[in-house]
């Protein structure tokens, strides 16, 4: 960090830094709620400080080279409104208070008048640098010239024109780069300003866009949790209650699995839910189902009433974890579909192959007994499909379900296992 960095910091965290800053936005709140009170201000403490030295007359050391003239009073407070009443306007029509200003100026240099309420030229050329429109800027360019010659000519009797021409040039030049100094300021405050909003638009956009992809995520995970739950619950109620009367035994049995089902889905609803809180008490550390929990799913179907075949080809459990819940997912939402729409007593097929970069994903039932080609199911295309399909894309494949010849339903899922291409720059 630099040395003017630190003096810079410095100021911007001194306290009379920061009371001057305060100052200044109540000074800018209040002249905002009283237009005119402000201007009427600058007006009051100018003929304050420089008009009623004028009109008491002072004396001046008689061998001053300048003295300032002594007027009829009414002549003076004539001359002295002139000069002060368009700074009243400054603001609101910064040029035409200038071009009044200078018309009043010529007037009394013209009748080698000097009165200390000429300070009023610098306030109303202060004014049109910082309210002004930078394009009219230089048609103040004439006057000024004009009251430059004029001064010039008149005190070049008494003083040097170049002494004359150095104090003009100076006290012009400090209003001219004081107003543009101030413009520049309110400018890149007001740029910042803005900044800040448009940051603030942006901050909201993405916290909105983050938390509906979240809701998105969630109720996506919600779905496949509690459509595969209570589908396997129904079926084992419906089961139990058959065999309540002639195999009390598997009533029983029935019961234990929907229990241990419903606590598992519990388990996992917990867990999706707590994404939705905005403060956790302890950190959940329960791993995403992957490929070593399809075994527990097609137990917990098998459990239900379907005879599920499972077989799987190449290194799964080395996948990535993404990979492995996504194919979980699809996998739960397929076996979820086959339960509900085939029945209890269909015959599935679950096969997971990995060929090359691809991995095949194939989940075929034979749809209720003595069932054949049938259309498509009611709400296939539902959210569950949407779900699949929306989980196979993430990682470059698709999803295509529909009946299968002879009867019976097919998902056909196909993921892309190749890694994504490391940024460029990104070391290796």
């Amino acid at each position: 960090m630099s040395s003017e960095d630190s003096v810079a910091g410095g100021l911007d965290g001194h306290p009379v830094t920061a009371r001057g800053y305060r100052a200044g936005q109540r000074l800018r709140q209040w002249d905002a709620d009283h237009r005119w009170a402000l201007d009427a201000a600058v007006v009051l403490a100018v003929f304050l400080v420089f008009c009623l030295p004028d009109l008491a007359h002072d004396r001046h050391p008689s061998d001053a080279p300048v003295t300032f003239t002594q007027r009829p009073v009414p002549e003076l407070l004539l001359l002295q409104a002139g000069l002060l009443i368009p700074l009243w306007w400054r603001r609101r029509a910064p040029l035409l208070a200038f071009y009044a200003v200078v018309a009043v100026f010529l007037v009394q240099w013209g009748a080698g008048i000097l009165l200390r309420a000429d300070v009023a030229l610098l306030v109303a050329l202060y004014s049109l640098v910082l309210h002004g429109r930078l394009s009219r800027l230089p048609w103040a360019v004439p006057a000024l010239i004009a009251a430059f010659v004029l001064v010039v000519v008149r005190l070049s009797g008494v003083l040097s024109v170049w002494d004359v021409m150095f104090f003009l040039i100076s006290v012009g030049t400090a209003a001219t780069a004081l107003g543009f100094a101030v413009r520049i300021r309110r400018a890149q405050l007001a740029a910042l300003r803005d900044r800040a909003i448009q940051l603030e638009i942006e901050r909201d956009q993405r916290s909105k866009l983050a938390a509906a992809t979240e809701r998105t995520r969630v109720a996506r995970e919600m779905h496949d949790i509690v459509g595969h739950s209570l589908s396997v619950i129904i079926t084992l109620a419906d089961g139990g209650a058959y065999a309540a009367d002639a195999a009390p035994e598997r009533s029983k049995e029935a019961l234990q699995l929907i229990g241990d089902t419903g606590r598992r889905s519990l388990a996992e609803l917990r867990r999706m839910l707590g994404v939705l809180r905005e403060q956790t008490d302890e950190p959940n550390l329960s791993p995403q189902p992957g490929i070593a929990d399809l075994d527990p799913l097609c137990q917990r179907i098998r459990a239900a009433g379907p005879q599920v075949e499972y077989q799987s080809t190449g290194e799964l459990d080395a996948l990535d974890l993404g990979v492995q819940l996504a194919v979980y997912r699809i996998v739960q939402e397929a076996l979820t579909n086959a339960l509900k729409h085939a029945g209890q007593h269909t015959r599935v097929r679950l096969a997971l192959r990995i060929d090359g970069t691809r991995l095949r994903i194939l989940v075929r039932d034979t749809g209720p007994p003595g069932a054949a080609d049938r259309p498509a199911r009611p709400g296939e295309q539902g959210h569950g499909l949407v779900g699949m399909r929306e989980r196979a894309a993430l990682y470059g494949g698709t999803v295509v379900a529909g009946p299968a010849p002879g009867g019976g339903w097919t998902v056909e899922a196909d993921l892309d296992l190749t890694p994504p291409p490391a940024p460029e720059g990104d070391p290796a």
